[in-house]
């Protein structure tokens, strides 16, 4: 037997070769040295063991049975067999795991102090199989995803029960967040994947796989003096009250482009919330500057942009080199096979402007 006080003291030479290290073997006591110190058995759940998982379980089976011949029956193997792995079991540990007298066969003082930390090493080995195999046949898979705050939920709720019907033990967590925030957590690996736009930017460490695009619009009252304009040049918005979606991924983009036309816009109310925003607008509060599919609510009017027009696309974002799950692998598949507003998956208006 080898023990360490951590892994990375431990090689395979010196597992097999014990007394290069000066560690005794007793036949009780189980007792031996180290470098920075004694060892004892209350110690083996801070320690290092050489064993076989078989003769872990071999061993569990016989100290609860108290019968060698019952054990082995319930292991599905000879009583040899199990004898000669608890033998060797017992050479790794320096001492009789059972006092054998007779047909009475119980555990000596040592069998008794390695038994709950054998057992701890046997069902975590178990529960480490069990997570295994549940991934392996997507039985019980997580997966972190986040989805861009400005994205109307509906195409999404729709993916989300593609991926339950197809792959009903995916655990799907969803993350809200703006579009910066969810590639600096995607780069971090806190999600596996993200669904964002980000105009005019592009990161050499991410891949980025289409999904629809979009036109950005004006979102108005009613009654706007524009409503029933087919469209709204850029010009138009010099002077009027701006609602400013504080997650909107064309902040900061759209500046320099407004300020070539001779247009300033100063927001007289900020939110977070596209309901809010929405619910602003239809009040005539001021317009709003939205993609076109999340322009919902009574009272409200969405009039395309132009002159220049703006688009996002809104990508299924990972990262490259990174070594994706099965969940991930499920959620790319579904993205792509899934039809977006009507359209096959990257299919639409590319360009951001």
């Amino acid at each position: 037997m080898q023990i360490y006080e951590s892994l990375s003291e431990c090689s395979w030479e010196h597992a097999r070769s014990p007394r290069k290290r000066g560690i005794s073997r007793p036949a009780s006591g189980f007792r031996g040295t180290l470098p920075s110190g004694s060892f004892h058995a209350a110690d083996l759940g801070k320690c290092w063991l050489v064993m076989e998982m078989h003769q872990v379980r071999y061993f569990l089976a016989a100290a609860e049975e108290l019968n060698f011949s019952r054990a082995a029956r319930r292991c599905d193997v000879s009583q040899p067999a199990l004898s000669r792995a608890i033998k060797l079991l017992e050479a790794e540990l320096g001492g009789d795991l059972f006092r054998r007298e007779g047909k009475n066969t119980h555990l000596s003082e040592l069998g008794q102090m390695v038994r709950p930390h054998l057992e701890m090493v046997f069902n975590a080995s178990a529960n480490a199989k069990r997570v295994s195999q549940d991934l392996t046949e997507m039985k019980r898979v997580p997966l972190k995803l986040g989805i861009m705050s400005t994205i109307a939920p509906d195409e999404i709720v729709d993916l989300i029960t593609a991926l339950k019907t197809q792959h009903p033990g995916l655990e799907l967590r969803l993350c809200d967040a703006s579009a910066a925030e969810l590639q600096d957590r995607l780069l971090a690996g806190d999600l596996e994947g993200a669904i964002y736009a980000l105009p005019g930017e592009q990161r050499d460490e991410t891949h980025m796989m289409p999904l629809f695009s979009e036109q950005m619009v004006i979102a108005v009252h009613q009654n706007h003096r524009l409503s029933n304009a087919r469209s709204f040049p850029v010009s138009e918005m010099n002077g009027e009250n701006y609602i400013h979606r504080m997650n909107c991924e064309f902040a900061g983009y759209a500046d320099r482009i407004l300020s070539e036309k001779g247009v300033t816009c100063t927001p007289t109310y900020w939110s977070e919330r596209d309901d809010w925003t929405l619910a602003m607008v239809s009040a005539g509060l001021g317009f709003a500057f939205m993609p076109t599919n999340a322009v919902k609510h009574p009272g409200v009017i969405g009039i395309p942009v132009v002159d220049p027009e703006f688009w996002r696309l809104v990508s299924l974002v990972t990262v490259r080199g990174r070594r994706h799950s099965p969940g991930l692998g499920a959620l790319v598949r579904e993205a792509m096979r899934k039809k977006w507003y009507g359209e096959p998956a990257g299919v639409g208006r590319a360009a951001p402007l």
